[in-house]
């Protein structure tokens, strides 16, 4: 998750009705810092777009079918998903307990007025604030003394050899690492993305994503996506989209002169 310097929160808006997703999109343009990046109307919707877009916060409904609001929250948990601040929407007063278990940055009650909402975006400004103020930079990945040119990659009950740099892209799954590369997709014996990527040139690797891992030479087209973020269409045989989280945004746009 990345706030902004300029103060903006970005958020995701989770309600199965149509029209208390407009009534809070339509509530939260007197908030200016608020950026709404999109809005889902069912729980696997919202666990996708927390994945790829990274929001600061979710409005999210407590109440849907399927996969409710607080199953969503439990999923992301699951996956070991890092979790935005969520605020919990509801027109029934019986969740705030669950809410306050799930550590939920608030709970608002339907229908939702402005300056109960107003009081909540302020702490959620204070929360964020506060953690940014006490977050550590991450700590650079180490160079390795050996960079790697080579790659076992296993793929139906084969061995393969992969030279490192016709690796396309590298993804993680539930814990599992599948690497494509020119000619062959498969399994990679590394354990996380972290541990492949310091095996490989750092000028040539660029995680863009917590699940994925670039060649930025395979890279073919950048996509415009949501709100002031893009997808990487890399040139496998699936010319597969890749999302570029918010924090690598800036990176992007600095290295390819958007």
């Amino acid at each position: 998750m990345l706030t902004r310097a300029t103060g903006t929160i970005s958020a995701l808006l989770v309600d199965d009705e149509q029209l208390a997703r407009d009534e809070l999109s339509f509530l939260l343009k007197e908030f200016p810092e608020i950026e709404v990046l999109a809005t889902a109307k069912n729980g696997l919707e919202a666990i996708k777009l927390i994945e790829n877009l990274e929001p600061d916060v979710v409005f999210l409904d407590v109440q849907m079918p399927g996969l409710d609001g607080l199953g969503v929250i439990q999923k992301l948990r699951e996956k070991n998903v890092p979790l935005p601040h969520f605020i919990l929407a509801t027109a029934y007063d019986q969740y705030a307990l669950e809410a306050f278990r799930l550590e939920a940055l608030d709970y608002l009650l339907k229908p939702i007025e402005k300056d109960r909402l107003a009081l909540t975006i302020e702490r959620a400004h204070k929360v964020i604030a506060e953690r940014l103020k006490t977050a550590q930079p991450e700590a650079a990945l180490p160079k390795p003394m050996t960079q790697r040119t080579k790659l076992l990659v296993k793929s139906s009950n084969r061995n393969f050899i992969v030279d490192a740099q016709d690796v396309v892209y590298a993804t993680i799954e539930d814990g599992l690492i599948t690497v494509v590369a020119t000619g062959v997709e498969g399994e990679s014996n590394y354990r996380t993305i972290e541990e492949l990527q310091s095996n490989l040139d750092p000028d040539t690797f660029w995680r863009v994503h917590r699940s994925f891992l670039v060649n930025i030479n395979r890279i073919r087209e950048v996509i415009p996506w949501f709100k002031s973020s893009f997808q990487l269409r890399m040139d496998d045989k699936k010319q597969t989209e890749i999302p570029v989280s918010r924090v690598q945004t800036k990176r992007l746009r600095a290295l390819l002169k958007l």
